[in-house]
């Protein structure tokens, strides 16, 4: 299975974020990022996660795990080319996990007044 990256795609930051990070993939066929509400019921049961699972963060989903909120931001991260890879990797670690936890509650608590805006079905 490629990886599945799974986001809120009525949060325009969410939406701008998936894009912005699918394009530094280090090839369309290491992932995929689409938003929840296109996947429909039986999307999330493949992909083995709930609508309350989804709807309060992302995740990253690929044979061996099913990550949410700051870690699917990791490995989503971590997927791509260069330095961006390079951070994905960093936020893994388990020192920098915390800290990357807090920002990730932080950004989500607020998501909805941060910049981005592209509707679900532009991704």
């Amino acid at each position: 299975m490629t990886a599945v990256l799974v986001f809120d795609g009525d949060c325009g930051f969410c939406t701008s974020s998936a894009t912005w990070i699918a394009d530094k993939w280090k090839s369309p066929a290491t992932a995929t990022a689409i938003a929840w509400q296109r996947l429909g019921d039986g999307g999330l049961e493949e992909l083995g996660l709930t609508l309350d699972e989804v709807a309060g963060a992302a995740w990253w989903v690929n044979d061996d795990q099913r990550s949410g909120g700051h870690l699917a931001v990791a490995h989503a991260l971590a997927a791509a080319c260069g330095g961006w890879g390079l951070l994905g990797r960093v936020l893994l670690v388990a020192p920098v996990r915390p800290f990357a936890a807090v920002g990730y509650r932080l950004v989500a608590r607020y998501r909805y007044r941060l910049p981005g805006g592209t509707p679900a079905g532009k991704i």
